[in-house]
């Protein structure tokens, strides 16, 4: 019985773990979007880091989220974070543990 509650509770803090990193993620999609708002210094180390870590995610959305003159592809990727992996991540932790 003790293992059991080790497992759950590891289980538990795994997906505190990941809710906490696709938050990050999101923030940090939220700053690349004020980003291309105020249009800050590209050479910026700052900028550079959040363009860094951000763009992976963006840019193979970009190709089915370009609307015209509208880039969607943030909100594309917030939306599939949130709807389709955060809870296929929760079912495989809750699948192994």
């Amino acid at each position: 019985m003790r293992t059991w509650n080790r497992s759950f509770m590891i289980q538990g803090i795994l997906i505190q773990a990941g809710n906490l990193l696709f938050e990050l993620v999101t923030l940090l999609i939220f700053v690349n979007i004020i980003f291309s708002w105020v249009n800050p210094d590209p050479n910026n180390i700052f900028v550079k880091t959040i363009y860094g870590l951000t763009e992976p995610i963006l840019s193979p959305l970009r190709r089915f989220t370009i609307i015209g003159p509208l880039d969607l592809s943030a909100f594309a990727a917030i939306l599939l974070m949130q709807i389709v992996l955060f809870p296929l991540y929760k079912m495989v932790v809750m699948f192994i543990f």
